[in-house]
């Protein structure tokens, strides 16, 4: 899946935490979350100051891909059979990220698990 599939994946499935996401709809989107990001930050930037701290533009993507951002990520945990409420484990500080991103990064379940069928078709 490319960059562009991926991005209209994730959209297309704005709140559907069911299924199974592969690796490169995950990663491809945290890519253009991180690129937004930063677009909109230098743009509040070069309209209220950089100094200045206000990032409305900022605030109103970020609310809008709140979302679609947990779905896929819950998605992406449902490939490793692992139940998106394992989430929550951001909640730890430091820890609870590195074990995320390690899950994030494992292959998907060959054949189907309790989420769906493989998104592979294997």
């Amino acid at each position: 899946m490319g960059f562009a599939d991926a991005v209209k994946s994730v959209l297309s499935n704005y709140v559907k935490f069911s299924g199974r996401s592969v690796r490169s709809e995950f990663w491809w989107w945290q890519l253009f979350n991180l690129c937004a990001g930063v677009l909109t930050i230098v743009i509040d930037g070069a309209v209220f100051g950089f100094s200045s701290g206000y990032t409305p533009l900022n605030w109103l993507y970020s609310i809008a891909v709140i979302l679609p951002s947990l779905a896929v990520a819950a998605r992406r945990l449902h490939d490793i059979d692992r139940s998106g409420w394992w989430i929550l484990l951001v909640l730890i500080p430091l820890v609870g990220i590195i074990i995320l991103i390690i899950w994030w990064c494992k292959p998907s379940q060959p054949g189907a698990n309790r989420f769906g069928p493989n998104p592979y078709g294997q």
